[in-house]
C-alpha cells in the first residue's frame, strides 16, 4: 500500500495537470453551452440567419480557433463579448481548438 502522502501528491499533479491543460469539449458545455446548446438562445438566433442543423457551434465544420477567439472576445451581434474574468484566455483557446477541430 502507498503510502498516503505520496497518492495526496499524485492526486495533486493530476489536477494541476488537467488545470494546466483543459479539455475543450468540456470547457464548452460548462461556459457556452447555455446560449450555444441545443435549446440555448444563440442557437435560436443563428437558426434564423443560417441553416438550423448547423447553428449549433458543435455541429459546424467551417470554424477557425482564430474565428472563435475573436468572436467570443469582441462579440458578434446579439452576443456580448465573453471577457477575461468569465472564460481565461487558457480556457478560450481550448474551446477554440476543440469547435474549430484544429483549424487554426
Amino acid at each position: 500500500m502507498r503510502p498516503l502522502l505520496e497518492i495526496f501528491v499524485a492526486c495533486l499533479v493530476s489536477i494541476a495537470a488537467q488545470a494546466a491543460d483543459p479539455d475543450g469539449k468540456q470547457l464548452f458545455h460548462q461556459k457556452c453551452a447555455m446560449c450555444h446548446g441545443p435549446v440555448g438562445m444563440g442557437t435560436g438566433l443563428l437558426a434564423r440567419r443560417m441553416k438550423p442543423e448547423v447553428a449549433q457551434l458543435e455541429m459546424r465544420d467551417d470554424l477557425s480557433a482564430a474565428y472563435v477567439e475573436r468572436a467570443a472576445r469582441i462579440g458578434i451581434i446579439n452576443m456580448p463579448p465573453i471577457t477575461r474574468g468569465d472564460v481565461t484566455d487558457a480556457q478560450l483557446a481550448s474551446i477554440a481548438q476543440y469547435l474549430s477541430r484544429g483549424k487554426p
